[in-house]
């Protein structure tokens, strides 16, 4: 799975290119949403659009994510989240871990 980075001012966006439905894919995104946490102190958004689906790793991922923001006041910024996302955030009670955003600019403006 890619995975790109990019900056909006101070906000730094990933955006994950595919689903998340291996440890692999998980691990990936665990690791560089970590390392982008730890160099922006929480100033960042995780852009879905692409994520077409999310299994047991992937959701496991994006709460341990959010908890980490937790520790500091903060949650996790999604945003682009299809349907089908939110369909399973819906499913398995997680949707009020995160806030969500129609678009980047839009969870950009968030920070403000």
């Amino acid at each position: 799975m890619r995975i790109e980075t990019n900056r909006h001012g101070a906000v730094t966006v990933i955006k994950p290119g595919g689903p998340v439905i291996t440890q692999e894919d998980a691990t990936q995104l665990r690791t560089e949403s970590f390392e982008v946490l730890g160099n922006t102190l929480g100033r960042f958004i995780i852009d879905v659009s692409e994520m077409t689906f999310v299994d047991s790793t992937g959701l496991e991922t994006l709460v341990d994510i959010t908890d980490e923001l937790g520790a500091s006041g903060q949650s996790l910024k999604l945003c682009g989240l299809s349907d089908t996302l939110r369909e399973i955030l819906a499913i398995t009670e997680l949707t009020s871990k995160f806030q969500q955003f129609e678009d980047v600019q839009t969870a950009v403006r968030s920070f403000l």
